[in-house]
Parts: C-alpha cells; sequence; structure tokens
C-alpha cells in the first residue's frame, strides 16, 4: 500500500498523485484536507520549492502516509482483538457472580439451619432426644450436610478468587483498548497532516508549473496505468500451491480496482488490504498489515519466488504485493492509482513470503 519512488520510469508520479490524492484518502480516514487556491498564481519559488524538490518533498510525506496508514491498520486490528477478549472476560465476569450468588445462598441456607437447632452440643442433644436412634441417623446427615458446607465454603473462596482475577483482566484490557483508540486517532491525524503538508507544497507552485509537471506526471502515470491493466509474459513457473493460485486469480481479477487507505475490498483495496482479500478468496486468513503479513509464512529468496508469494517491500514493510510470475507483481500502488501488475524490481524488495 505504499506510495512508491520509481526513479527509472520517466517523469515520476508524485504529483499526478497528488492531483487526485485528497479525495481519495480523506474518503478512507474521513477528514478533509485543503485543496488550496489552484487559479492563483503563487510568488516566485525559491529554491527549496523547485518542481523537482517540491516532487521529491511530496513523495515523501506520501511515504509517510501510507507508513501511518500502516499502523493505523494494525491498530484496527489490535482494537477488534482487545474489544473480543474485553468482551468475553466481563462475560465471564457477570457468569461468575451468578455462581458465586449461587453458592452464598447456599451457605446462607445452612446457616439458618445452624440457628434454628440453637447451637447444641451434640451429645445434650442426644441426652434429651425421646428418639437417640432417629437422633443418630439424622446426626449423620448433618455431618455429610457439613461436610457439603465445608465443600460450598472452599468453591465459594475458589470462585471468589477466579472472579477477581477475571474482574482485573477485564480492566487490563479495557486499558489497552483505550491506548489502541489514542494509537489509531493520532495514526489518522498524522495521514491528514501528511496529506495537507503534500498539497501545501503543490501549492506552493506557480500555476504555470503545476500544469507542465501535471500533465508530465499524468501522460506518464496513464502508460504506466495503461501496462498495468494489460496481461505482461508472467512465464510458466507453476503456483506454490493449489491456495496460492487461487489467491493469485482473486487478485488478477481485480486489476483496474481503485487504491483506497485502509480498504479490503471487494471493490477498493490498499496493497495489505489487497493481499488479505484474495487469499481469504482461497480460504486462508492473512494479517491484515504488511508487516504481519511478512511473518505469514515461510521466507523464501526472491529467486525462487512462485507466483502466490507475498513479496515486501522496502526496509520497514510497509509495502506488499502478490508475485504473479515472470519478475512481475501484481498490487494497489498509491492513492489515485488502480491494482496493477509491476516489476518487482521497482520498489526495494525486504522479502518473499510464501504462506
Amino acid at each position: 500500500m505504499s506510495v512508491h519512488r520509481r526513479p527509472q520510469l520517466p517523469g515520476g508520479h508524485a504529483l499526478a498523485r497528488a492531483l487526485v490524492l485528497t479525495a481519495a484518502a480523506t474518503t478512507a480516514v474521513g477528514a478533509s484536507v485543503g485543496t488550496g487556491a489552484w487559479g492563483a498564481p503563487a510568488a516566485p519559488a525559491d529554491p527549496s520549492r523547485r518542481p523537482a524538490d517540491v516532487k521529491s518533498r511530496v513523495d515523501r510525506l506520501y511515504d509517510e502516509a501510507e507508513q501511518a496508514s500502516e499502523r493505523a491498520n494494525a491498530a484496527q486490528e489490535e482494537q477488534r482483538r482487545l474489544q473480543d477478549e474485553a468482551t468475553r472476560l466481563q462475560e465471564q465476569v457477570a457468569t461468575g457472580q451468578e455462581e458465586l450468588n449461587g453458592l452464598y445462598t447456599d451457605l446462607a441456607t445452612a446457616a439458618a439451619a445452624q440457628y434454628r437447632d440453637g447451637g447444641l452440643d451434640p451429645a445434650v442433644r442426644l441426652m434429651l432426644e425421646s428418639d437417640p436412634a432417629g437422633y443418630l441417623t439424622r446426626a449423620r446427615a448433618l455431618d455429610q450436610a457439613a461436610g457439603r458446607q465445608s465443600e460450598t465454603l472452599r468453591r465459594v473462596l475458589e470462585r471468589q478468587r477466579r472472579l477477581d482475577q477475571r474482574r482485573a483482566e477485564a480492566t487490563s484490557k479495557l486499558a489497552e483498548l483505550e491506548d489502541v483508540r489514542r494509537s489509531l486517532a493520532a495514526s489518522k491525524e498524522e495521514i491528514r497532516q501528511r496529506l495537507g503538508d503534500a498539497q501545501r507544497l503543490l501549492d506552493g507552485l506557480t500555476a504555470a508549473e503545476r500544469a507542465r509537471l501535471a500533465e508530465d506526471d499524468a501522460a506518464a502515470a496513464a502508460r504506466r496505468a495503461a501496462r498495468g491493466l494489460e496481461r505482461p509474459d508472467l512465464g510458466d513457473r507453476p503456483a506454490s500451491s493449489e491456495r496460492a493460485a487461487a489467491a493469485l486469480a482473486a487478485a488478477i481479477s481485480k486489476i483496474g480496482s481503485p487504491y483506497v487507505y485502509g480498504s479490503t475490498g471487494p471493490r477498493t483495496f490498499d496493497c495489505s488490504g489487497l493481499m488479505y482479500w484474495s487469499w481469504r478468496q482461497a480460504g486462508v486468513t492473512l494479517p491484515r498489515t504488511s508487516q504481519a503479513q511478512a511473518n505469514a509464512g515461510r521466507r523464501v529468496s526472491l529467486s525462487e519466488a512462485q507466483p502466490g508469494d507475498l513479496v515486501i517491500f522496502y526496509r520497514d514493510m510497509h509495502h506488499v504485493g502478490m508475485y504473479a510470475g515472470g519478475g512481475v507483481v501484481v498490487h494497489a500502488p498509491y492513492p489515485g492509482a488502480r491494482v496493477r501488475y509491476e516489476s518487482v524490481n521497482a520498489m526495494p524488495v525486504s522479502g518473499v513470503v510464501r504462506v
């Protein structure tokens, strides 16, 4: 799901991405980024605002936005997990309290029976009984009841201990959940800030500079998109498994689908979302983020890559695609672009994972 620099491709893609990014990205993060006044020419740009420098800085901001987006994806997954665990613990607490209340009722009943007996010594009661044999029979039953009472008391103490433990665990999970929610909000805010910074850089160019660079980048992006929609020579190496073949077929079926931050399909995707959705069609549930997907299977070398393998890009592993064969991956590149084929060498490869 990354925004990538591809120096071997003419013209770059930063400005073309910038022109379409705001609407797509704000749809995913639920916030609006200002667009600026495109019609009014800016003051003469200083050297740090030369078009080439702006392109480089915008590219970097988009990379940072995507890294923040992967952190947001991870936080959303952790939020779901913690919410499920907290709910389960709270249900256990409720059930445990009901059981404990029942045991307390049993103890209260036994205590009331003892009170009615008056607490007399058993030997005294035996002497006062008109039916000693009947009393001894009742006494044996009382001894058994006392044993049951002791067992009930032991269970009460054990249930109380477990209930206190579950309550403490539930409190801890809820605190973790709140931390994760704050982290998710911070990641989304970082995405908005990076996109806003990128837009302001572009707004700092003159109208003529924007128009000229937009034309160059749009033409280059159109050429790359056209190539991505064509089926390249994928070679004849077989997929690593039937499921890998099914996952690859699912990914290829989505060529042309738009990139949207945080999306897992079926109509829009980010990079790890495309992998997640494609493998789900093959009956396999991958982790949600590219970093987690890097540990979703067995590592192999790039020279051993087979169709269906995951290809992890960049040192921090913030982008992922699926190997399609012939040195080509299918992936969701960046906002404003669509799912497409691309050379595996277009980005630095961090690792290859066989699911």
